[in-house]
């Protein structure tokens, strides 16, 4: 589910889980492990990558929508833990976007410390309330930490997505590079925040990003509240599975 590879001080961790790198429970919960193995081994930093055309479609409609409240649970849990576990990394994290990249695959987006998109016909935002799902206060603050708090409220509220220069523009993409070289652009920007002063970028990086870990630290609503009140109503579950039923590919 994640393929692993070492370019010097450089740890890759590709998504590959076919077709769409769609998020399970146990996707992720490898996804965290992966990170956390990456800092004991001693990695510089970590580039996040998908496949060509994809990143990732989101979280697996297939575990959204089970029989079993709990599976909703587990998944809605190790995406936290996830979520949580890229802001807090002490080492940097740059995403390499290769392609789609909705819902699921943004929120990780807006948490990495750099995001370099592949130029063509792909989207990536929040499309949250398009499908029926509340986002929640602190992807919404992560979000908002990125595009401002107008360009937020606009593209949060409309579930809009965007397009790769279009999302370069509201500053939700840093980078917008020809496909084929996604990946490569993303690891020479690793290489050259791995090539600073170490100590210097460690307390400067701390700095820039505390107030992301801040919203980790003091959660504006608790994990069970979102469950409850945002995902698992009729609304949703009614939208997901007319969803669900038109696409073969089981993403959201």
């Amino acid at each position: 589910m994640i393929d692993i590879e070492d370019h010097g001080p450089i740890r890759e961790l590709r998504l590959a889980r076919p077709p769409v790198n769609a998020l399970s429970a146990a996707l992720l919960a490898r996804l965290e492990a992966c990170l956390e193995d990456a800092v004991a081994d001693g990695a510089r930093a970590i580039v996040l990558s998908g496949r060509p055309g994809v990143f990732s479609a989101g979280l697996d409609l297939r575990e959204v929508l089970g029989p079993d409240p709990d599976s909703l649970v587990r998944l809605v849990k190790a995406f936290y833990r996830v979520q949580e576990r890229l802001a807090r990394l002490p080492i940097p994290a740059v995403i390499a976007i290769t392609g789609h990249c909705p819902a699921g695959g943004t929120v990780m987006a807006t948490l990495c410390d750099y995001r370099v998109m592949a130029a063509g016909p792909f989207l990536l935002g929040l499309n949250e309330v398009q499908i029926g799902l509340y986002p929640g206060s602190t992807v919404y603050r992560v979000f908002e930490r990125l595009v401002g708090t107008a360009q937020a409220a606009v593209l949060l509220t409309a579930g809009r997505m965007l397009e790769p220069l279009a999302a370069q523009r509201v500053g939700l993409v840093d980078e917008v590079v020809e496909a084929g070289q996604v990946v490569a652009r993303a690891l020479e920007y690793a290489r050259e925040l791995a090539a600073l002063p170490p100590q210097a970028f460690a307390r400067t990086r701390a700095l820039v990003r505390r107030d992301l870990v801040k919203l980790f630290d003091e959660p504006e609503e608790s994990l069970e509240s979102l469950v409850l009140t945002g995902w698992v109503t009729d609304e949703t579950r009614e939208r997901l599975a007319r969803m669900a039923g038109s696409q073969s590919d089981s993403r959201a």
